[in-house]
């Protein structure tokens, strides 16, 4: 089983343990287009502040997060699922989790990133600011400019199992299953259900969304479920408790969409 997950705007600092070496990270048939972004971002950042802010669409506030992009080689690395926080990631709550479930998100999950393209939980990365929705002055859009390169590697990450895609629509962007693995897919929406007048509404509510979201791969991680395929994903989620409704495609090659139904929020 792969499972996609966006990465989270807040980010931890980076500490102070040894710099990045980009050969290290996973999916290395992505590194020349890594150090393609990241060239471009650390130079924007170190020259232009003002510059740097516009492109990065960042507030005043957060203007020290063009100082740190400035100084990403030299910056400490820590493992990405430290890097992340946020609302999915307190609800994953990777750290908190048995070694065994640990080993099982270090083989499973892959975080989708502006910068990096995507990284796994425990490859090790400084914290950093740029969004999937960030356009380079020398490289263009980054949507766009991932899918180049995450459509030559990401088959073959995907292996012959599962593919669980929770990322948002920008992240989402950047590699669209397609194919034969578009049909062992499966993405996730999430729905508030309440009564209002006696009859039931529902609606997607993005914190609530991201929450539910970690809580799913929590509990496939803990118990070391293994669904094969998007049929088995949904009976594993039922016999977890979840409520999930779902049809197969109506033609192959489409991702099943899945619907989890909640009724309390927390």
């Amino acid at each position: 089983m792969l499972v996609l997950l966006p990465p989270s705007e807040g980010k931890a600092s980076s500490g102070g343990g040894a710099p990045l070496k980009p050969e290290s990270l996973s999916l290395p048939g992505l590194t020349e287009a890594r150090q393609a972004v990241l060239d471009e971002l650390v130079e924007l950042c170190a020259a232009d502040e003002e510059k740097a802010r516009g492109v990065l669409g960042l507030s005043e506030g957060l203007r020290g997060e063009v100082a740190k992009n400035a100084e990403l080689r030299t910056a400490g690395a820590r493992p990405a699922g430290e890097i992340y926080t946020g609302v999915l990631y307190d609800a994953l709550d990777l750290a908190s989790l048995d070694a065994a479930a640990k080993r099982r998100a270090a083989r499973s999950l892959l975080v989708f990133s502006g910068l990096w393209g995507a990284v796994g939980v425990s490859d090790k990365i400084p914290s950093y600011r740029c969004s999937m929705g960030v356009k380079l002055p020398g490289l263009g859009a980054l949507g766009a400019y991932w899918r180049t390169p995450m459509a030559s590697v990401m088959p073959e990450a995907a292996g012959e199992g599962l593919v669980l895609d929770l990322r948002s629509s920008a992240y989402a962007a950047a590699w669209k299953p397609k194919g034969e693995v578009a049909g062992r897919t499966a993405t996730v929406r999430v729905l508030h259900a309440q009564l209002v007048d006696g009859v039931e509404k529902r609606s997607v509510v993005s914190h609530f969304n991201k929450a539910t979201k970690g809580r799913i791969v929590r509990s496939l991680l803990a118990t070391g479920v293994q669904p094969k395929d998007p049929a088995e994903l949904v009976e594993a989620l039922r016999d977890l408790g979840h409520a999930v409704e779902a049809e197969p495609p109506t033609k192959p090659g489409k991702p099943w969409a899945l619907d989890v139904v909640v009724r309390e929020i927390h």
